[in-house]
């Protein structure tokens, strides 16, 4: 089974080719950060035109890279949603196109999904396990239990952890994106507890996080040092810092949705974390130490496929349509797509597993 898939939901134009021997044949992508660096950050416009000018010529390249043609597909799949709305209706009506075209399957897949599958393409895991999703516009807890069945244990009240740490970034004037140049400040720093920064939601019940807080605390900690530039030393401690407290609570919540996995599914035995903040060492280096202490197996991605990528949406797209779940020509892209859509909203008293 051979699926062509094609990611457009943000900043990253994507398009590979994936088997379903877990083999990723081709995995292009078009990063679109020199468009959007002098805005300090996304503009959904920019973006869709970005897509639109380069998704026809990815999707050759990866054709041409995985060394096979239209004909040798078995189905097409691309994000549906959620996302900017410009972006995916780009992608969505490409696959759209080569569907019809051709007489193959077209599969819709949440960009979540994407996410929450990785682990299985890179890994082989087995259902159920836990997943932390951890991006730019999302933070969520989930027992995964099969293709299309997830569990939301928490999310965040606020922001999400990746638009927190391009925030904190942008205070600190180290660029966009935030999360790698806070990592690469935090790296240079000699004492990152003369910042005293809170614990978000650290000791309350349930799994939902908070950063808008942190974020707020970091503004005030720049605001209390001598005016003018923040010199090297005060944005590395401070990107330290914040990195440590960001660690700190997502282990708290994290730690938490292990007791609630662990009584729903006593036999699963592994934690994965995936999107584009799993990319950070720091919280992966956390996160293992935290999984190692409760006895489970914990599993990140290649850097390459936590960021956004069409590999994941290929992949996404074989487990569909083995099951038979392919999409017809009537469907609307969605800017918004829960994976749990019975979840209740986040809540200062967190979500009770």
């Amino acid at each position: 089974m051979l699926v062509l898939g094609i990611e457009t939901s943000c900043d990253e134009t994507a398009a590979a080719v994936v088997d379903d021997g877990r083999h990723v044949l081709a995995d292009m992508v078009r990063s679109q950060l020199a468009d959007h660096a002098p805005y300090g950050g996304i503009v959904p416009e920019i973006a869709a035109r970005a897509h639109i000018d380069a998704l026809d010529r990815l999707i050759a390249a990866a054709l041409d890279e995985a060394g096979v043609g239209f004909a040798d597909l078995d189905g097409i799949a691309a994000t549906g949603g959620p996302g900017l709305i410009g972006g995916v209706i780009v992608g969505v009506m490409t696959a759209k196109g080569i569907a019809a075209a051709r007489g193959l399957p077209f599969m819709a897949v949440n960009h979540l999904e994407g996410h929450a599958l990785t682990a299985r393409l890179t890994h082989g895991v087995d259902f159920p396990y836990l997943l932390l999703l951890v991006s730019g516009g999302h933070c969520q807890l989930l027992i995964v239990e099969g293709v299309g069945h997830y569990r939301r244990l928490g999310t965040t009240i606020d922001d999400a952890v990746g638009e927190a740490f391009d925030k904190v970034a942008k205070m600190m004037g180290l660029g966009y994106p935030g999360g790698p140049a806070v990592e690469r400040a935090a790296g240079a720093a000699t004492d990152p507890a003369r910042f005293p920064l809170p614990r978000p939601m650290k000791g309350r019940p349930g799994c939902d996080f908070s950063f808008s807080g942190l974020k707020t605390a970091v503004r005030h900690a720049i605001e209390a040092l001598p005016p003018g530039p923040l010199g090297t030393a005060d944005m590395a401690d401070l990107s330290a810092a914040f990195q440590q407290a960001v660690g700190e609570a997502i282990t708290d919540r994290t730690r938490h949705a292990i007791a609630a996995f662990r009584a729903r599914h006593p036999k699963g035995d592994t934690l994965v974390v995936a999107g584009g903040v799993a990319a950070n060492a720091h919280l992966r280096s956390v996160l293992e130490g935290l999984a190692a202490a409760d006895g489970l197996r914990f599993i990140a991605p290649p850097q390459r496929l936590c960021t956004d990528n069409g590999a994941m949406i290929a992949w996404a797209g074989i487990e569909r349509l083995r099951l038979g779940l392919t999409d017809t020509m009537d469907f609307a892209p969605r800017p918004r797509w829960p994976l749990d859509p019975t979840a209740p909203r986040a809540a200062f008293a967190g979500v009770k597993a």
